[in-house]
């Protein structure tokens, strides 16, 4: 089988022997892949940077149809992700490659969850602005991601019967049933947060493409801590960095 070219962002690397490593790259045409990198750390091979964490670049791989690892004999980078001022945007980069590698299935590919992560992490690289920007990227990145893997959080019905929601007021949100519940489902359910208003607006848009509502720094950083909190009930586990993303805030929990 001939070997094929495709735009790659590198998630994860593991070291197999002394000079080769086992690396997960998100392809924009094959989706997930996990290949063998012979040779990766020597000096001039033919990977020379291209196998960077959070760099995107051209990677050539044979595909292997029996189940077992790709090869991965190139890889040309086309971007570094660069460390810049702020921790929290490298965290942020690493908190993105953590959502490639669980939300997706290997060779499942989505050309749109690609460009989602290809452009948040061209914003987080060599971040040199304030970081109060960064809660909105991270949550915008979040809702998409789990839109685009059919994990998506239904706020504008009640996610049980289908009903409409309150009007005015804050919004039960069931972490286990992925969406807003109504007063009539919202009694005896367990791991259900109260949303305000603001950081309901927050969750309906934050994930969708184009301009966003004007909205608060409180209600992103609550819909953040929402978000954050249902990705952990989703995997069954928090994120590697989830706990030194997570945003300081104040909400309701029954």
């Amino acid at each position: 089988m001939p070997a094929e070219k495709t735009l790659a962002i590198v998630i994860r690397t593991i070291p197999f022997g002394e000079t080769s490593s086992v690396v997960s790259v998100y392809s924009r045409e094959f989706g997930k892949l996990r290949a063998l990198a012979k040779g990766a750390w020597r000096p001039k091979s033919s990977f020379d940077g291209g196998l960077d964490l959070l760099s995107t670049s051209q990677v050539l791989v044979l595909r292997r149809s029996s189940g077992g690892l790709d090869l991965l004999t190139e890889a040309s980078l086309e971007r570094r992700f660069r460390v810049g001022t702020s921790l929290l945007a490298v965290l942020a980069g690493l908190h993105i490659a953590e959502l490639l590698e669980v939300l997706t299935a290997d060779a499942d590919p989505q050309p749109e969850l690609f460009d989602t992560a290809d452009a948040a992490l061209r914003r987080l690289s060599d971040w040199q602005d304030p970081e109060e920007s960064l809660p909105r990227i991270l949550l915008g990145a979040d809702l998409a991601f789990l839109r685009l893997t059919g994990h998506g959080p239904e706020t504008s019905l009640c996610v049980e019967c289908g009903g409409p929601l309150p009007a005015t007021g804050r919004i039960a949100f069931g972490m286990l049933e992925g969406g807003s519940l109504c007063p009539g489902c919202r009694g005896g359910r367990r791991a259900v947060v109260s949303l305000s208003p603001g950081a309901l607006v927050a969750i309906r848009h934050g994930g969708r493409p184009g301009p966003g509502p004007d909205l608060s720094p409180q209600a992103i950083g609550e819909a953040r801590g929402v978000i954050t909190t249902y990705i952990s009930h989703l995997l069954g586990k928090p994120t590697r960095v989830a706990t030194r993303l997570r945003p300081r805030s104040r909400r309701r929990t029954s």
